[in-house]
């Protein structure tokens, strides 16, 4: 086990970095999943079922997606996403005749909708650290007779592996941009595939 008292040595932040440009699709992605679940994690690397932020209490799946979000939905993206909301609302006689409910509406479903696509990247990119073996996960709650197995449990994630250095970063700010850039600079061969939100197109 790290101590969580000690600053993670710069070689492991470049092993970590190595290992994310190899095996993951989206390596810049991965490493902001990691990052948030350390800032959120245990000493021992360990994130969830539930995050509190403010005075709201989220799964740890919520919560990553809602802060991963502003990396792939930019505003003319959103503006659009706005825009075909409350066609469809309005198409379907839903939207309330008071102009503040009807926008209150509007965000609650853009919102709605961001969050269900964000937890299809997540979930893909989840797969790719656990195979990895940067991450480890497993579900807490109840089980119940129901044809989706996860029903009422939520997902807990372990950092493991080299991704723990990232717990003793938490205080620090050890890896630098030029750092990040060197490490995620495709190879000639290879063209990095862009961020993809399913249903947002």
């Amino acid at each position: 086990m790290f101590p969580t008292s000690s600053r993670p040595q710069p070689s492991e932040i470049s092993l970590l970095l190595d290992c994310l440009a190899r095996t993951s699709s989206r390596p810049r992605y991965a490493f902001m999943v990691l990052s948030l679940i350390a800032e959120v994690a245990s000493p021992e690397g360990e994130a969830g079922p539930f995050i509190r932020r403010s005075q709201e209490q989220l799964t740890l799946r919520d919560f990553l997606c809602d802060s991963l979000t502003p990396m792939g939905m930019r505003a003319p993206r959103r503006r659009a996403l706005t825009e075909r909301v409350a066609s469809d609302l309005a198409r379907q006689k839903l939207l309330p005749a008071d102009p503040d409910a009807a926008e209150h509406m509007i965000n609650d479903e853009v919102h709605r909708r961001v969050r269900a696509s964000g937890k299809t990247n997540l979930s893909r990119a989840v797969s790719e650290l656990v195979s990895a073996g940067l991450l480890k996960r497993y579900y807490k709650g109840y089980a119940v007779d129901h044809e989706n197995r996860g029903a009422q449990r939520h997902a807990v994630y372990v950092l493991c592996g080299i991704a723990r250095c990232l717990v003793r970063s938490r205080a620090s700010s050890s890896i630098s941009s030029t750092e990040l850039t060197a490490a995620f600079r495709p190879a000639p061969q290879q063209t990095m595939p862009l961020l993809h939100f399913s249903g947002l197109e």
